[in-house]
């Protein structure tokens, strides 16, 4: 066995794993409902994982070679899990401190209800593109906004489409963004032509959106009356002190964001301020929660100390008020972390035994045109992003496999650096199993396939590339040698 020449995958070995995950997903989705991120899709992914293993050693692979493939992509998402320990945390000490309760009450004082979804991914847009990162923005102006939306009455899928659609918006033109960085360098362009040149598919889509969630607010149907904000503002009123130093905990995460501090450390200073601004300004609540018998200062740390592992509960007399702020802690991300883990292990499965590579290189098969380089490499990317469950995979494996591709047909890599962000970074988050879909879930409350129709930016992006490419529109070519300039031409 350990003499045994590796043979190249089939093509029904590559489609066997992936359409058996399908059918387990599908089913999970059927038996359990809403429930099926809470267990069983972990299962299916695991058996997808094993299916996987056992079509690599057919062909000669070791086990110990397969296990250290999945050691390896396991390794890849550590830090995606690390990030979310941190803003469970944060949830859990920004609830307990006031800062996210005073962002709602703020904000139901401000927001138009008509105007609010629109609002809401603008305000997401500006905050992602300021910082570079639409998790962090999600995390915190996102869980407030989504507050907001509870409040009113309206629609916590539409809202959770509204925040992911301006926060990934902002992501994807801000050079601040890992993925805006990832794409050109894989691709091999400039960072900066590279979010040009992005804008010709970008700003439409985003116009497209803010039109969308414009109408739909509009046609909002929720029990949206001034009586409802009010009542909701002076639960929040009675239950925290407000004001707007409360808000220095978001403050000072979003100026460590913009000073390039990692994620990882930025959230867990954030999650500590929040804790601290808890003791500082909210004694009282958090005294409140304290067991019988505890002195003040034991009293107080425990409280703060649980709302870091744990998250907080709260009691106001209104069951939607409660079920919004009674959250957070490193506990509530644990389910989202598994799920993550076991996604990964089958991305990374189907990676070393070659089985990703030859389902990629049949969808490539027949192309001919710049439309049908663009929109099976963009097809490549979505694929990339359900069955390894990562945005950077479905960046960097495509990007590897299709840039002397496009070179040899003449086509400028700044088309691939595009569509690599199209498909890849945008289609990551509606996936529930994907590592972003897997966070937005964890950190909205919202299941992606809930909010998948209403990330309107997210799903009209990819589209229009595809629609450009084959009209022919903002699609470069390379000129022959003798004039390397490059032009733009229709495909």
């Amino acid at each position: 066995m350990n003499n045994k020449e590796v043979k190249a995958p089939s093509l029904t070995d590559a489609l066997l794993p992936v359409i058996a995950l399908i059918i387990m997903m599908g089913s999970a989705v059927y038996l359990f409902g809403d429930s099926s991120s809470f267990g069983p899709n972990q299962i299916a992914l695991l058996i997808g994982t094993g299916l996987a293993a056992i079509i690599g050693m057919k062909n000669g692979h070791k086990w110990k070679d397969i296990e250290q493939g999945i050691v390896n992509g396991i390794s890849m998402a550590l830090g995606a899990c690390l990030i979310l320990l941190a803003v469970g945390s944060l949830i859990g000490t920004w609830m307990l401190a006031g800062t996210v309760p005073t962002l709602i009450y703020y904000g139901l004082e401000l927001l138009n209800p008509s105007f609010f979804y629109a609002a809401t991914c603008l305000i997401c847009a500006v905050v992602a593109m300021s910082i570079g990162s639409s998790w962090t923005t999600a995390a915190t102006v996102g869980v407030a906004l989504m507050g907001v939306a509870s409040g009113m009455g309206m629609s916590a899928a539409i809202a959770a489409g509204a925040v992911i659609s301006g926060s990934y918006f902002g992501d994807k033109i801000s050079p601040l963004s890992e993925t805006t960085n990832l794409a050109p360098a894989v691709a091999g362009t400039d960072l900066f032509e590279h979010i040009r040149y992005m804008l010709w598919t970008t700003i439409p889509s985003f116009i497209i959106a803010l039109v969308v969630f414009v109408f739909l607010g509009f046609n909002e149907s929720g029990d949206v009356t001034a009586q409802r904000i009010e009542q909701m503002q002076t639960l929040l009123a009675d239950s925290f002190t407000l004001g707007w130093h409360l808000l220095v905990p978001l403050v000072v995460l979003l100026a460590l964001a913009v000073k390039k501090m990692p994620a990882f450390p930025a959230v867990s200073i954030g999650a500590l301020l929040g804790a601290l601004w808890a003791v500082l300004f909210q004694s009282d609540v958090v005294l409140q929660m304290a067991a019988e018998g505890d002195g003040s200062a034991v009293g107080m740390l425990k409280v703060v100390w649980q709302a870091l592992y744990d998250g907080v509960t709260f009691s106001t007399g209104d069951d939607n008020l409660n079920s919004l702020l009674s959250r957070g802690g490193m506990s509530s991300m644990l389910n989202t972390i598994w799920l993550i883990i076991c996604a990964m292990s089958f991305g990374a499965v189907l990676e070393k035994v070659g089985l990703l590579k030859r389902g990629v290189t049949t969808i490539l098969r027949g192309a001919k045109s710049a439309g049908d380089m663009i929109s099976r490499t963009i097809l490549t990317c979505i694929g990339t992003n359900l069955v390894t469950a990562d945005q950077y995979m479905a960046i960097v494996m495509p990007g590897r496999m299709y840039k002397q591709e496009f070179e040899k047909r003449g086509l400028h890599q700044l088309n691939l650096s595009r569509s690599l962000e199209d498909g890849g970074t945008l289609t990551s988050p509606l996936i529930p199993w994907n590592t972003c879909g897997a966070y937005m879930q964890g950190v909205l409350g919202v299941h992606p396939f809930e909010y998948i129709f209403y990330a309107v930016f997210n799903v009209v992006s990819p589209v229009l590339a595809v629609i450009y490419a084959y009209v022919g529109i903002k699609i470069l070519r390379i000129k022959p040698p003798f004039d390397t300039d490059a032009k733009e031409s229709n495909a």
